[in-house]
């Protein structure tokens, strides 16, 4: 039985709200006026809950087959305790805009924040608690002052040294849970970042990819949580801060209005600097940003490219280039330092006189005072006016800080924001494949170039088809499997798999439906067998063993030290080239695709490792359809149609025998290899495993 998780992924993809939760007896109580909710047992079964009876403490449960006007069976507590642990799957249909289609900006990250209320209630109501316990030290320092000290009373002194000690102790178990709870907060927001951020990325086109640097695209990436720093550390402490104005600004009025004017007006004058200097700032802070991107995009080539840097010797002129991205982003921040040292440089000595001038201004008004308690007053003034006077500060910079925010918001938004692959999670057909493709009038160019890369292309071939196309390079052959992938959609004409326009066809079921095995194939770090099955659930050891077999595999893995569960590590330097190939085309072929697209998938292979590939080629195209690119005519020979591409054109598609009579391209390609191949003391024809259809 899958998991609850499992389920709730299998129906999100197929365009339904679900969440998978585990829920008790009192929770299913309020569960009356929501979707469809669904109960899976312990023993593999699922129940849905059609009703709640709250006057009797029942709930009626049916059976998912059941008929439609079946009412269900009455269960209670005790009962369904016994089958059931917990595990609930909520259901409805979607409505509005799904949360990972909201655009990136400022105010959606503070609606993520909002989401946690009940959490920021608490934070509020502990923020406005120890507002309140700030003013009891001052207060009990100017009653010492003017009491204690004036009257010798020593009991007043006890009194209000166990009230002091009692405060104290609240004070601190107060501030240990704030922090707490703000620390559970930002913990829940990471974690709903993280996993925003790698769905959008992940749905992106990859045409995004193919244009914009690994480095590149990390480094703005990670300025996300710049951001969520910013809301949950400064912008959060500020606004926290802020409270403690509501409760401490009146009192100070109340202890010294003339004192209290003098703060607010320093405060302004700082909030006045910071503005003049936002916009050049800005600017400077721009730069900044534009040299960090080139040097994370320097990084992230060098990283992977590094077998090419070193096979090539390039080091040097890598290390060349670091320097140049480093001294970069040095100049630039030296420049935004210098400029950001002017408003500190004048802030600073008004910072100065609300710290130490108010002091001075505060014992001349008490040496004018007669009544003898101006002089508590002014102790319990000081200990509250940097506490009111560091919120106030801290509003002013926040302004300062915003803009450094904003450019971190651009830059994340500039990845996050691009229109993702259309209907890559939900909607679209998703039919059942036999394997029948269809060209008709279909061009195709890409962004940036004025040359179509497929220009009115027309062929079709039935299910089951073994389909080889060749063509010189640049001719469009690997643009026509992107195409038959749906990652290029903006094309003209019609292009069809079993009569379905694959532009109508949703794309997750679309690539499902493929195995693809190209030149270059990535492994993943993990176990040959977690390679192959790739992460497909309900796949086995013998499906992964069938698939191994059937591309060539099996004989080099069972020499292996740990056979199937041999680690691979990152690059797989434990494997050959052409080892490596024959894993990826195993992986292709673990899930029976219907349609099977090799891309060159041959040209890493050696001689032995090809040809073993070639003699399971008829075995592996039994039941599917073939589309196999390759610059090797001698593989193709075998195939029931061969398509001939040239300059984006179908030139002619056809059997081998029938092109090397009537295609003038493709009989010279055939003697352009031919010619090689007796060159090497080698037959051009067929090999013996070759036999014609």
């Amino acid at each position: 039985m899958p998991s609850a998780a499992t389920l709730s992924t299998w129906l999100q993809n197929s365009g339904l709200w679900a969440r998978a939760v585990r829920l008790r007896w009192g929770d299913l109580m309020h569960l009356r006026e929501t979707g469809p909710v669904v109960l899976l047992f312990k023993d593999g079964g699922a129940g849905l809950m059609t009703e709640v009876d709250l006057e009797h403490n029942l709930i009626l449960v049916k059976n998912p087959g059941s008929a439609l006007g079946d009412g269900g069976i009455a269960v209670d507590e005790l009962r369904l305790e016994q089958v059931w642990s917990g595990e609930t799957l909520l259901l409805r249909s979607k409505r509005g805009r799904p949360e990972t289609e909201a655009p990136f900006t400022l105010g959606w990250l503070a609606s993520l924040v909002l989401r946690e209320r009940r959490l920021l209630q608490d934070i509020g109501l502990a923020s406005l608690t120890l507002s309140f316990l700030t003013i009891f030290p001052p207060l009990l320092v100017m009653t010492v002052v003017d009491r204690v000290l004036t009257h010798h009373s020593y009991s007043t002194l006890v009194l209000l040294g166990t009230l002091l000690a009692a405060a104290s102790i609240f004070e601190t178990l107060l501030g240990h849970a704030r922090r707490l709870i703000v620390l559970i907060v930002g913990t829940r927001l990471d974690a709903k970042l993280n996993l925003h951020v790698f769905n959008r990325l992940l749905r992106l086109p990859l045409d995004y990819f193919e244009r914009h640097p690994a480095g590149e695209t990390m480094h703005k990436v990670a300025q996300v949580y710049k951001v969520r720093e910013f809301l949950t550390g400064k912008l959060l402490t500020t606004f926290l801060d802020l409270m403690t104005l509501v409760v401490l600004l009146p009192f100070l009025f109340f202890l010294n209005p003339i004192l209290a004017g003098m703060v607010l007006a320093c405060t302004a004058l700082i909030m006045l600097v910071i503005l003049a200097f936002l916009r050049p700032l800005r600017r400077s802070f721009a730069d900044v940003i534009f040299a960090e991107t080139e040097k994370a995009s320097a990084l992230g080539e060098t990283i992977f490219g590094i077998k090419t840097i070193k096979s090539l010797a390039l080091e040097p002129q890598r290390n060349a280039l670091w320097d140049e991205r480093v001294a970069d982003v040095g100049s630039s921040r030296l420049a935004f330092g210098k400029l950001a040292n002017w408003p500190q440089t004048v802030i600073t000595p008004i910072e100065r006189f609300m710290s130490i001038g108010l002091v001075l201004v505060g014992a001349y008004m008490a040496l004018d005072d007669n009544t003898g308690y101006a002089v508590g007053a002014l102790f319990a003034f000081m200990m509250l006016s940097m506490r009111v006077a560091q919120p106030l500060v801290g509003l002013a910079r926040l302004v300062e800080d915003y803009e450094g925010v904003s450019l971190a918001i651009v830059e994340a938004a500039s990845v996050l924001n691009r229109p993702p692959e259309t209907d890559a999670v939900s909607g679209g057909l998703r039919p059942r494949f036999a394997g029948a493709i269809s060209f008709e009038d279909v061009s195709f160019t890409y962004g940036g170039t004025k040359l179509p890369a497929l220009d009115r292309v027309t062929f079709g071939v039935t299910a089951g088809t073994m389909l080889g196309i060749v063509g010189r390079s640049g001719s469009g052959k690997s643009t026509l499997t992107r195409l038959l992938q749906g990652i290029n959609r903006d094309y003209s004409g019609s292009l069809k798999i079993d009569g379905n326009d694959v532009r109508v066809i949703n794309l997750r079921h679309l690539r499902q439906s493929f195995g693809v095995v190209l030149q270059e194939n990535f492994l993943f770090r993990g176990s040959i067998r977690d390679n192959i099955i790739a992460g497909r659930s309900g796949l086995t050891l013998d499906d992964v063993v069938n698939a191994a077999r059937l591309a060539g595999a099996e004989e080099f893995i069972e020499r292996m030290p740990n056979g199937y569960e041999t680690m691979i590590e990152e690059g797989s330097p434990n494997l050959s080239g052409g080892q490596r190939q024959r894993l990826a085309i195993a992986r292709a072929l673990i899930t029976d695709p219907r349609i099977l697209i090799l891309d060159e998938a041959t040209n890493a292979l050696d001689p032995e490792s090809e040809a073993l590939l070639n003699a399971n080629l008829l075995r592996i195209a039994s039941g599917r359809t073939m589309v196999i690119v390759s610059h090797r005519l001698s593989s193709l020979i075998d195939c029931d149609q061969i398509l001939v591409l040239d300059k984006g054109k179908a030139v002619d598609i056809a059997p081998h025998n029938l092109l090397l009579e009537r295609c003038a391209i493709y009989r010279q390609l055939w003697s352009q290899q031919s010619r090689h191949h007796d060159s090497q003391g080698q037959h051009h024809v067929a090999p013996p495993f070759v036999q014609s259809r």
